[in-house]
């Protein structure tokens, strides 16, 4: 049931005074959703796992279930609140008051309690499971944009992959890492806004990772780079032997990265920088060449001059830096701090004399070929994107760059890559969905034998 809108704060505590104090309990409750009524008359509260209460900044994450507390600590260095209730019933009654509550805040135009950045839910639960809990809580216009993501003690494959045809946002076992969980809410967060703006078709196939490789592209893949990895393996060997020679550090280079439907993981290269180059990034995100021109802010913190020169209030404010400021102006915010979604930096002085050769022969991405192997990614399709630049392109536009597999080399490495010419950031962009849009096995095999000239690049890159 889609929560109603209550017309005052003082309608709530009314409602919930003068409702009959009956027990209310998942055992005469099977036919949820329940009536407002019964939902006001609930005093479930969660309880403090982690954090302080007090401290408003801080991100709130909702955990359902018996098993939260260690997870709920560990994102507490990450600036969240950890919260919990005990079972599905509990949880729908308080995040729908919460519904109720935000939904007559934001029709006043008031700031009002904030609902949870997360719900991280444990596959089995005392009065059901986290698969009926998603879906009474799809049926509210703002507990569906919750991140919602299933922990399980005994993980497996075939539960990951049933929980994300069910359209949860993503599965974990219990010892998930809290950085990485984090990530995960962050893109999520970001993901489910912009997916009412993409067309229906889209949409499903994103929300429900209705991403399946072809059966001839992935049996393609697995004779490919297992071949390529045997035959292929002295020259492995060569490059880890010379990469340990010239510099300390680990012969490959392992980061997480955002491939198909934005799902994460390891992703490895031999070690073409420096030990310790992400670091120094900052500091030359100068001359990046996808990077922005400098565009002044304007000094005024709630008015911008765009919207002050069409005669119009500024658009919704939102809090950055410490400062309140309008979205028109948020925007200048992430071009003058570098907010291009791709990175590539000329003459990079982070690369060694070794990865530099790797790079160019590009015999640096070999390792992906493991990748490949356990399914990560294909031999053809979209570059899997850093996290950092992965995360600006949720917006409806490019979205549909990640319905394609993540590949070794796609179209837009054959496009311009093998020519020595530069290219922008949105023709970069609009070729990985051009890609996602026409997939085919024939294309594909015309990209793997446009790619064979296109190693020998002339970028310096």
């Amino acid at each position: 049931m889609k929560a109603s809108i209550p017309p005052t704060p003082s309608a709530l505590t009314e409602v919930n005074t003068n409702t009959s104090k009956k027990s209310i309990t998942p055992s005469n409750t099977s036919h949820m959703p329940l009536t407002k009524e019964e939902i006001l008359a609930s005093e479930e509260q969660p309880e403090v796992l982690a954090g302080d209460l007090q401290t408003g900044s801080q991100r709130k994450l909702l955990y359902v279930g018996v098993n939260g507390k260690r997870i709920c600590k560990n994102m507490v260095e990450l600036n969240y609140l950890g919260l919990s209730l005990n079972n599905s019933f509990k949880a729908y009654c308080w995040l729908q008051k919460m519904a109720m509550s935000y939904a007559w805040s934001e029709k006043m135009g008031i700031k009002g309690e904030e609902l949870p950045d997360a719900i991280i839910c444990d596959l089995e639960l005392s009065d059901g499971t986290a698969y009926s809990l998603h879906e009474r809580l799809q049926t509210d216009e703002y507990l569906k944009h919750i991140p919602f993501i299933i922990i399980a003690k005994d993980y497996s494959k075939a539960e990951k992959l049933k929980a994300l045809k069910s359209g949860i946002d993503d599965f974990y076992s219990t010892d998930v890492n809290p950085t990485d969980l984090h990530n995960r809410i962050t893109f999520l967060k970001k993901f489910k806004k912009e997916l009412d703006k993409l067309d229906a078709r889209t949409r499903e196939r994103l929300q429900q990772h209705e991403l399946k490789i072809p059966f001839i592209k992935r049996l393609f893949d697995i004779v490919v780079s297992g071949t390529l990895l045997i035959l292929l393996s002295p020259l492995l060997i060569l490059i880890a032997i010379l990469i340990k020679l010239e510099s300390r550090g680990p012969v490959f280079y392992v980061s997480k990265r955002a491939g198909t439907g934005y799902q994460i993981f390891n992703f490895y290269k031999f070690r073409s920088m420096r030990t310790g180059a992400d670091k120094e990034l900052q500091k030359l995100m100068h001359l990046n060449q996808y990077a922005n021109e400098e565009i002044q802010l304007d000094d005024d913190d709630c008015v911008c001059m765009d919207c002050m020169m069409m005669n119009k209030p500024c658009s919704p404010i939102v809090e950055m830096d410490g400062k309140e400021i309008c979205e028109s102006q948020l925007e200048r915010v992430k071009k003058q701090k570098g907010g291009s979604s791709f990175v590539k930096i000329e003459n990079d002085p982070r690369i060694t004399r070794i990865g530099k050769f790797i790079r160019n022969t590009s015999i640096d991405e070999l390792p992906q070929l493991f990748n490949v192997l356990i399914g990560d990614m294909s031999i053809v399709g979209n570059r899997p994107l850093p996290l950092y630049e992965a995360e600006q392109l949720t917006t409806d536009q490019w979205a549909k760059r990640f319905l394609a597999p993540a590949g070794i080399t796609g179209l837009w490495q054959v496009t311009k890559r093998g020519k020595g010419g530069d290219m922008s950031e949105a023709e970069r962009k609009q070729l990985d969905v051009t890609y996602a849009e026409k997939p085919s096995f024939w294309g594909d095999l015309k990209i793997i034998f446009m790619t064979i000239p296109a190693l020998l690049q002339k970028s310096s890159v």
